[in-house]
């Protein structure tokens, strides 16, 4: 079994909390904070934190904005994030097809 690969996957996205707000994310444009949070079962802190380092990295775009006088927060990908993450699959599914059994 060759170890590199392992090592190459994105620490940033291997973390689970956020490679699931990864995956919701590249499976829809746009979601708010409260989809979210109730479809994964996070807390608003949790939460809050996964999507901070994700921003700090590129790989998520916040916007703040207000529906019907409360405070409204969505997350996309952005472009980096969508070639991360891809990228981070890609790797995975290497990883799979070296170490299937035969």
């Amino acid at each position: 079994m060759n170890p590199e690969p392992f090592l190459q996957l994105d620490r940033i996205i291997h973390e689970k909390g956020r490679l699931a707000i990864m995956s919701m994310l590249a499976a829809s444009p746009e979601l708010s904070f409260t989809e979210m949070r109730d479809a994964l079962g996070m807390t608003d802190g949790n939460l809050t934190t996964h999507i901070r380092t994700l921003q700090e990295a590129g790989y998520l775009s916040v916007t703040k904005s207000f529906q019907n006088n409360r405070p409204h927060t969505t997350c996309s990908l952005t472009a980096a994030g969508k070639r991360a993450f891809s990228d981070y699959i890609n790797l995975l599914e290497q990883i799979i097809r070296q170490n299937k059994p035969k």
